[in-house]
């Protein structure tokens, strides 16, 4: 059976290094043989503002309720078309792949309101009647990986240790521990291009194949080892155990050397 690749994307301009990389992505998945389903946020003109329009039959019409309303429309199968097509492609992916430029330290405002929409209460998160047991490396979408591409528009020294920007492990932490793992996915290490903004094209074609290999190793390398919220160094699924990397804190200690 063929694998399944969902290409999520975010660029609204058909030149743009990030559309260049995007058709790296669906040129080489086929040429591995793999389905590609794609999902261009902006050519889909793609509604970024989560509210009340995304309920068509609200359970209370006084009070907007996101969690009350998403768990309702969720469970009675009352969701808007466009967010239940791409829980389908979410379902049926083996692997996701986000591409998008560093905008403002963080993903384009129309991605965030994708995860937002389409991460409705009891499918991403409140999985199980509405646990909180079931996430950081459990969910409805565990089992299969994530990658994401970023083209950051500053020099790589800016994104270094001691870079003014902060790693970008850490700039993305939200959205690949938070929206990817949170619900079960394992995720990659972030591939990133650095000084996007000032590219060249013999440039492009080398970054091309770099990341035509990071795609045909992408069922094979390692994830990012974040700590599972039932794997034991949370005792109450909350707080690390004291004795867990008790030099850690903040975000690097929720990743096991």
């Amino acid at each position: 059976m063929k694998k399944k690749i969902l290409i999520v994307f975010a660029h609204p301009e058909p030149t743009s290094l990030t559309r260049t990389m995007v058709n790296t992505s669906i040129e080489k998945f086929e040429q591995l043989g793999y389905e590609v389903m794609l999902s261009d946020l902006y050519g889909m003109k793609w509604k970024a503002v989560y509210d009340e329009h995304d309920f068509p039959q609200r359970v209370n019409e006084d009070r907007l309720s996101f969690i009350h309303e998403s768990g309702n429309a969720y469970a009675t199968q009352n969701q808007t078309a466009d967010v239940l097509a791409e829980q389908q492609k979410l379902l049926a992916a083996d692997a996701v792949i986000l591409q998008f430029p560093l905008w403002w330290y963080s993903m384009p405002a129309i991605l965030k309101g994708w995860i937002e929409r389409v991460y409705a209460f009891g499918f991403a998160y409140g999985y199980k009647n509405g646990t909180n047991q079931f996430r950081f490396g459990e969910g409805i979408l565990k089992g299969k990986r994530a990658l994401v591409s970023v083209y950051a528009g500053g020099p790589q020294a800016d994104y270094s240790p001691r870079g003014i920007n902060g790693p970008i492990e850490q700039l993305l932490f939200p959205l690949t521990h938070g929206a990817l793992f949170y619900p079960g996915m394992d995720v990659l290490p972030t591939h990133v291009i650095y000084g996007s903004a000032f590219i060249q094209p013999e440039q492009v074609e080398d970054e091309k194949r770099i990341w035509e290999k990071r795609l045909e190793n992408l069922f094979t390398d390692a994830p990012i080892a974040y700590r599972a919220q039932n794997g034991g160094d949370y005792p109450d699924r909350h707080v690390l155990a004291a004795d867990v990397d008790p030099h850690k804190t903040g975000i690097p200690a929720h990743i096991a050397d």
